[in-house]
């Protein structure tokens, strides 16, 4: 129900019992994680990225995997995050299905999946489990942490529970807590997913499989990761030539449709849908505000950094703008030298993953100045 784990990913076991913030504890849990570049004598240039929701460690080609990765244009040698000079370390989120345990996994003290014995997961335990890779690999403190999507909830999460973990911050596309309309989403997508008769209360297998609610959940998911503007530009009202239309009267009729059907059917299989739930419902509980006495501001400003950099595009509609200036705003009242950086790219929450014409000059930039 999950893809194979890329050759070039490399494992560390979690310390036991691995407890969560929320109660419960884990056994032999193991984070997968993938570098590139050297790690210098004075252990002073490493970077880490923290992926959204579905990516593996993989997020670029490497010497133990030449096959391209999710970020492949942003990550190597003489690129943005460039592999020349800086040692990269990329996980795979505590809670996925794609390598680090999470509730697909096999439970050891049972010998069966965790399913929904799995515990309550939390932003902030994927961000302590990043840690104790940072310590297992003898890095003390990092030159920059780089956040994508629930990543940047991730990365805030490292530097609240962690001061002094790193001397720089590149939040993409994050957020220091979840919006009503982002949990709105994730909600409705959840509820798709449980909806399915199939997924009954996580207990499914490959022959019966909640691929229903897995589709339109990942088609929820699709509409909000980019923009109306990119939508209409793509498709417009393009209609499916009679002969691809299926025999249903409400079927598939516009080639949207049929992008977001092919979309999510690609999607469905592989990745695990109990995974899907835990890490969504991380994203609604996460809020910054629990470290600055409710006040998100307050806690932003209690991170100690040297530099930071917030980038977001104005067609998201899934973190919009405001969250990612709230970021930029909040470390530089900490006294960090702290910057804002509004982007016009028409493709929405993703542009981060496609847009490189934006989003590498500038995080090439900040990262060249360090």
């Amino acid at each position: 129900m999950s893809e194979s784990i890329p050759p070039s990913t490399r494992f560390v076991e979690l310390p036991g019992p691995f407890p969560f913030k929320r109660g419960g504890a884990l056994e032999g849990a193991m984070l997968a994680y993938e570098t590139w570049g050297e790690l210098s004598p004075a252990r002073d240039n490493a970077i880490l990225i923290l992926p959204g929701l579905s990516p593996n460690a993989h997020a670029a080609a490497n010497a133990g995997n030449p096959e391209p990765g999710w970020w492949e244009a942003m990550l190597g040698p003489g690129k943005p995050i460039d592999t020349d000079r800086w040692f990269v370390v990329c996980v795979n989120p505590l809670g996925s299905c794609k390598g680090s345990t999470g509730a697909a996994s096999v439970n050891p003290g049972t010998g069966q999946p965790y399913r929904l014995d799995f515990p309550d997961l939390s932003i902030e335990d994927g961000a302590r489990a990043a840690r104790h890779l940072l310590q297992a690999l003898g890095i003390d403190c990092l030159a920059s942490v780089i956040g994508n999507s629930m990543g940047g909830m991730s990365a805030l999460a490292l530097l609240l529970q962690f001061p002094g973990i790193a001397r720089s911050h590149v939040n993409v596309s994050g957020s220091a807590r979840a919006l009503p309309f982002s949990i709105a989403i994730r909600s409705l997508q959840r509820e798709a997913i449980r909806l399915d008769p199939n997924w009954n209360q996580g207990h499914y297998d490959d022959h019966a499989y909640p691929e229903n609610g897995m589709r339109i959940a990942r088609k929820l998911g699709v509409v909000t990761y980019r923009s109306a503007m990119e939508w209409d530009g793509r498709f417009g009202r393009v209609r499916l030539d009679s002969e691809c239309r299926e025999d249903d009267p409400f079927g598939l009729e516009f080639e949207v449709e049929r992008y977001l059907e092919g979309h999510a059917r690609r999607f469905v299989r592989t990745f695990d849908p109990n995974c899907y739930l835990y890490l969504s419902r991380s994203m609604d509980w996460f809020d910054a505000a629990e470290y600055g006495g409710g006040d998100v501001m307050k806690a932003l400003a209690g991170i100690r950094l040297e530099r930071a950099l917030a980038i977001g595009v104005h067609t998201d509609i899934l973190f919009p703008l405001q969250q990612q200036e709230q970021v930029a705003d909040g470390l530089r009242a900490g006294g960090a030298d702290s910057e804002f950086m509004a982007l016009e790219s028409p493709q929405g929450h993703d542009a981060f993953l496609v847009d490189i014409e934006r989003f590498g000059p500038a995080i090439g930039g900040f990262l060249g100045k360090l």
